[in-house]
């Protein structure tokens, strides 16, 4: 249960600091910085304990990849997912009177960016948090919180920025993006997820 509790922890305060930094005035130009801060912090807090997930797709590319308990897949994914559902609610409570402005993507280009970016996540994660040549560095927080700094930073304006499911549904539940286009985002996230998982075991030959 320790684990799955780490998950919710860290995706509840990864959530929150989206909306708290999108909505309204919030971090502005910043707020990326501030995204990928926390995602950092937080897989430093929780990494050691669940693997500082945070994120369905990263889940599915660990589980791909051999590091992560079949019997662990679905609670993982479900504390995370309660976590962006209640992080949104906190959000709209703390931002009630904020204007939002509705995420409007073009499907095509949503799609490419946010597989391209969530491969890139997932293939990081992998790469240096359950790899044997990266074993118990120090360094693997800051690389994917990084991770997904550059990517709302490169491509946020044409997708969102999201890169992961919870997040989907979480920016759903806020009113950021609306219903409808949250297969977008559950579409190309599970696929980057799964093609970092083959392309790590294709690359990594000795670890699988």
């Amino acid at each position: 249960m320790n684990k799955y509790i780490a998950e919710f922890i860290g995706t509840f305060f990864f959530v929150l600091t989206i909306g708290c930094t999108v909505i309204g005035s919030g971090a502005g130009a910043l707020a990326p910085l501030a995204i990928g801060s926390a995602l950092m912090v937080m897989i430093f807090a929780g990494g050691h304990i669940s693997g500082g997930h945070f994120n369905p797709a990263v889940t599915l590319g660990v589980w791909l990849r051999g590091k992560c308990d079949t019997k662990d897949v679905a609670p993982y994914v479900t504390f995370q997912i309660i976590a962006a559902v209640l992080a949104a609610i906190a959000v709209k409570f703390l931002k009630g009177s904020a204007s939002v402005t509705l995420l409007q993507p073009a499907t095509v280009p949503a799609l490419l960016v946010e597989f391209l970016f969530t491969f890139a996540l997932v293939y990081v994660v992998l790469n240096t948090a359950t790899a044997k040549g990266t074993s118990g560095n120090s360094f693997y927080g800051l690389a994917i919180g990084f991770t997904v700094m550059v990517g709302a930073f490169s491509v946020g304006n044409i997708s969102g920025g999201v890169f992961n499911p919870a997040v989907a549904i979480g920016i759903s539940v806020m009113g950021l993006s609306p219903w409808s286009n949250v297969w977008i985002y559950l579409v190309a996230d599970f696929a980057g997820g799964a093609v970092a998982a083959g392309a790590f075991k294709a690359l990594n030959p000795a670890e699988t």
